[in-house]
């Protein structure tokens, strides 16, 4: 125990026994000056490795003017400063993005980590409760590396043995206002190891316009807008089921038709069915044309909708038991992806329980059994409370966007994604700053990604809808169970699919418009 105590704290204890006569005093050995500068020295040269070995480039440029003074003069150290900054000049104004990559970010993380995090490491890290000094001594975590690039600094950090990753995401606001950031989020490097990312600007303060139709079809993933990071938001629908959550004007349905016009080509080629429910009459209701007859508004037509949507997924695992066990999309087997804008408004607010509970099993049935046989959902609603949406647990990616209360954060994205760094609660409410703007937390990973999508204007509905919405000649069938004739036709090709229960048909001399 004694020995633990630093410096001479050792002689000032007194241990004594009941018996008063009987005293103990610790032995004090005191280090040679030898030993010590030779300790000091051996961390000295090891600071000055690591210094080296970790900022080489920030270490050479003060160092090789600095030799070239001492051996040849200042004229020539100066010389040689001009034609390096000379140089670097012309790199950066030829080949900017190779410039921070080999030099410029590597110069700010240098002096970033010295000035910002290194310099307030230690009264920070106290002060937020994430170190600990103990009879005079301080137990800090390590500050291991500090990685710049265009929008966020990353520090690598190494905790102290004990402690977990919760003790540092229910102190991110400590470290936010700390080192001056506007976020910090908490992610896992490896075991011990955090990252903690602070953001030095916003790259999607601006809004984003619309992303090009892609010109090779796809089902997927669909690029739809950008992430913070700079790399583009793809969105992955097929083989999946997608949950947004937002308030009102929160930009969900820029996350809609960002996806539509994504797969625009596939549907033209029969890859890809979107079938629409539009109970609020004012979102896809714009593009009404692109869906032909599979649209429906009123609750009676979504309920006959959903079921049909129940039926083919049924009579296609019917089919693919025991031969396949994931879906690759054909003209004969499209993709169907169901959109439902403002679930809620079926799911709770519907005054007919007998809809709502045709809705809601059907909606269940799509989740849990849809993604192997190629039907996907993707649902957007406004309250994710438990009670008005009951399956969002079975939705396995889920993008949150302006939310009204903290609490909604962790029902839409899961249980500590907002101590991660999802500040859903904390965006913008003006449309130029926050529309579109959410975090996606992912199947495959448990942290969210801050990410914006386009927006898709009315101009832009207006030309997908002129290019690619086709002329339907559509009959209802009743009181059938499959329809080997259900071939619409968008684009030049002809493509047959089965449909069944109440689902239109759209016959073969169907023709794109335009």
């Amino acid at each position: 125990m004694f020995r633990k105590l630093p410096g001479d704290e050792a002689r000032n204890l007194v241990s004594t026994t009941p018996d008063t006569a009987v005293v103990f005093r610790p032995a004090v050995v005191r280090t040679p000056a030898l030993v010590t500068i030779v300790i000091w020295l051996s961390r000295l040269v090891a600071g000055l490795v690591r210094l080296v070995w970790r900022h080489p480039i920030a270490v050479t440029i003060p160092a090789v003017p600095g030799v070239i003074w001492t051996l040849y003069g200042w004229p020539l150290a100066l010389v040689v400063v001009g034609l390096v900054l000379l140089a670097g000049l012309s790199w950066a104004s030829l080949n900017r993005a190779s410039f921070l990559r080999v030099i410029g970010w590597r110069l700010l993380a240098f002096w970033r980590r010295i000035w910002i995090y290194r310099r307030h490491w230690q009264p920070v890290m106290i002060v937020s409760g994430l170190g600990r000094h103990l009879r005079g001594r301080d137990y800090l975590p390590r500050l291991v590396r500090v990685e710049c690039d265009g929008w966020a600094d990353r520090v690598t950090v190494k905790m102290l043995n004990g402690q977990a990753v919760k003790d540092w995401t229910d102190r991110a606001e400590h470290l936010t206002h700390g080192f001056g950031s506007r976020a910090c989020r908490v992610s896992i490097a490896r075991a011990g190891r955090l990252v903690l990312t602070f953001p030095r600007r916003d790259p999607l303060a601006v809004p984003l316009p619309a992303v090009p139709i892609p010109d090779v079809a796809s089902v997927g993933p669909v690029e739809i807008g950008a992430c913070e990071d700079g790399r583009p938001l793809r969105l992955k629908v097929h083989g999946t089921h997608v949950l947004i959550a937002g308030a009102t004007g929160a930009g969900k349905g820029s996350y809609l038709w960002g996806t539509i016009r994504g797969l625009l080509p596939a549907m033209r080629a029969g890859l890809v069915e979107i079938w629409a429910l539009d109970p609020k009459r004012m979102e896809l209701s714009f593009g009404r044309a692109l869906f032909g007859d599979r649209y429906a508004a009123s609750p009676a037509d979504c309920a006959e909708l959903l079921e049909a949507a129940v039926s083919v997924m049924q009579e296609r695992a019917d089919r693919f038991g025991g031969l396949q066990r994931s879906h690759t999309p054909t003209t004969a087997d499209p993709f169907v992806l169901v959109l439902v804008d403002e679930v809620a408004f079926l799911t709770a607010y519907q005054s007919d329980k007998g809809l709502k509970l045709r809705i809601t099993a059907a909606l269940a049935t799509l989740t849990t059994q849809g993604r192997a046989v190629g039907v996907g959902v993707m649902a957007a609603l406004q309250d994710p409370r438990k009670e008005v949406m009951n399956i969002r647990n079975l939705f396995p990616d889920k993008i949150a966007l302006r939310l009204d209360e903290s609490e909604q954060v962790d029902m839409v994205l899961g249980d500590g994604a907002r101590d991660r760094g999802a500040l859903a609660d904390h965006i913008s409410p003006v449309p130029a700053l926050g529309a579109g703007v959410g975090y996606v937390r992912l199947e495959t990973s448990p942290d969210p990604v801050r990410v914006r999508a386009a927006y898709v204007s009315d101009d832009d509905i207006r030309a997908m809808v002129a290019e690619y919405a086709p002329l339907v000649d559509a009959a209802p069938v009743t009181g059938c169970t499959t329809a080997p004739d259900f071939m619409p036709v968008m684009g030049s090709g002809a493509r047959s699919a089965p449909v069944v229960g109440a689902a239109p048909v759209m016959r073969e001399g169907a023709r794109a418009n335009g």
